[in-house]
């Protein structure tokens, strides 16, 4: 085969990610779909049929922007121009939280969204002061983790219910209007399957979909 023969193959492909990215990323689709397609075209033509790869790979492109000097200019945004809705609040928080790798991004951004908005407006445009709360929160929740352990006699349907309200919490913020019902289809699960998606925010995403796709 020819190289130009491989560049429309390349062009084939770049028009596909771009169509299945942008309605999830509209403003970044471009940026994300031009990393992407750094890939090898054996992993894009595999990422094409399956929607959990392509969203993880999503997800790491994202960081990635973030992380470049440019995406900090989220941050320094004025009040007015950061979205109103608290997804898009939830999703620019996530981000800048996941920077820190702390392992429990997902809880961590959970708790500091529980703030005012303004409050959380404000974690968005100093950084500084994020990383305190987000050093305070890994602190709550290494101490919640004592805690649970200590009580580890609790009871499996207390489990199932302390999974439910976390898990309610996130997908409320993914999609509120189906979230009791997404969240009953999702503790069919066992606790150990619930605690990864608590824990992974890609996973979480995919199962939500999923969830979607069936209501």
């Amino acid at each position: 085969r020819t190289s130009m023969d491989k560049e429309e193959d390349l062009e084939i492909l770049g028009e596909e990610l771009y169509s299945l990215i942008y309605p999830k990323h509209r403003e970044d689709a471009a940026k994300l779909t031009g990393m992407l397609l750094e890939l090898p075209a054996a992993v894009l033509s595999q990422m094409l049929q399956d929607e959990a790869m392509l969203t993880a790979a999503v997800e790491k492109a994202l960081r990635a922007l973030q992380l470049s000097p440019k995406a900090s200019e989220v941050a320094q945004k004025d009040e007015d121009d950061v979205s109103q809705s608290s997804d898009s609040l939830g999703e620019q928080l996530f981000e800048l939280v996941d920077v820190y790798n702390t392992g429990h991004s997902q809880k961590i951004t959970g708790m500091l969204l529980e703030q005012q908005r303004d409050a959380v407006l404000q974690l968005l445009s100093d950084p500084k002061l994020l990383e305190e709360h987000v050093n305070l929160a890994l602190k709550t929740l290494k101490e919640q983790n004592i805690e649970e352990t200590d009580l580890s006699d609790a009871s499996e349907a207390d489990e199932t219910d302390r999974l439910g309200e976390k898990l309610f919490s996130l997908v409320e913020q993914m999609d509120s209007l189906h979230a009791n019902d997404i969240t009953g289809m999702l503790l069919e699960m066992d606790a150990a399957s619930l605690q990864q998606l608590l824990s992974d925010h890609t996973k979480l995403q995919v199962a939500v979909q999923k969830a979607q796709a069936v209501l």
